[in-house]
């Protein structure tokens, strides 16, 4: 059971002296003065039983229990946050809306699960989600039409003034139809003799793939079509012996029903991580920390 003595005043002080990291600086965004949001700070503290802030000459530090109550904390701000919002805008008669960028390994794996979620902490607003390969979202997401992307973490000259927020890791696989002449003697330099649909030129993953070809002295491959269409990929994978580069994540499903076989190739090298990537140029609004929240609890349910 919560202890009662906390009271939302408590919460919202430590939050902000985080987000701050300054006791002044925070006692001015709350209207508050120093002597009271340090007051408030400290009875917190004394309730929970455990320093939560220590400070130092950068301003504060998180002990380890500090940031254990900060996850939960941030989550009791915004959900409260979005509840205040979603009965001014029932009053008003209209919605939010909350535009996500999701590159196709996260459209195809994640998002069914997290728009679900989302749903249920988030009535109210509106989720547009728009699918499409990394250079692309980014372009979009620095022009303002998204809020966030997720996706894998592209090349350092594409992720330049953005902010990335690491949520799990996720390799790259070889698939085929089942039957497909080289399960049965499954060798990464035969890819040649098939056609390869391969990840384009903007793609979060090309880099990945040709390192991993070299690594396996994988030479010229004479017929490809680049693409990270997943509905073209899973029917011409499925209706042909193409073999299918791609995020494991968009075709997870269907290796788990086994319509597609994934080819037993070693492709540790291929690991990076998926994230979530926002403007770094101001606080989220509640349905941004409300749809983080979300994204969250879905990861959390991943297997390891």
């Amino acid at each position: 059971m919560i202890d009662r003595r906390i009271k939302f005043r408590h919460i919202q002080c430590f939050v902000e002296i985080v987000r701050q990291q300054s006791m002044k600086r925070a006692a001015e965004r709350l209207h508050l003065t120093q002597p009271a949001i340090s007051k408030t700070l400290k009875e917190l503290e004394e309730i929970i039983g455990a320093a939560l802030l220590v400070r130092n000459r950068a301003g504060v530090a998180l002990t380890r229990q500090g940031e254990v109550f900060l996850h939960f904390a941030e989550m009791s701000v915004a959900a409260l946050q979005q509840g205040l919002d979603g009965v001014e805008q029932l009053g008003r008669g209209d919605r939010a809306t909350l535009s996500v960028g999701a590159l196709p390994s996260v459209a195809a794996r994640l998002m069914p699960d997290v728009a679900r979620e989302f749903a249920e902490l988030a009535p109210e607003t509106t989720l547009r989600i728009t699918d499409g390969p990394h250079a692309y979202l980014i372009d979009q997401l620095r022009r303002g039409n998204l809020d966030l992307v997720i996706g894998r973490l592209g090349p350092p000259d594409t992720m330049k003034g953005i902010s990335f927020t690491q949520l799990y890791n996720e390799y790259v696989e070889f698939v085929v139809r089942c039957g497909h002449p080289l399960l049965n003697d499954p060798d990464m330099r035969r890819i040649g003799e098939w056609t390869v649909i391969f990840p384009p030129e903007a793609s979060a993953i090309r880099s990945l793939v040709e390192r991993v070809l070299i690594a396996h002295g994988v030479g010229d491959i004479p017929h490809r079509i680049e693409s990270v269409s997943g509905a073209f990929g899973r029917n011409y994978a499925r209706k042909s012996d193409a073999i299918w580069i791609i995020s494991a994540g968009v075709v997870a499903n269907e290796i788990a029903e086994g319509s597609l076989v994934r080819l037993p190739f070693d492709n540790a090298i291929t690991s990076g991580p998926v994230g979530l990537m926002a403007r770094p140029d101001g606080q989220s609004t509640p349905e941004e920390q409300v749809f983080r929240v979300a994204i969250n609890n879905v990861v959390a349910k991943l297997p390891a």
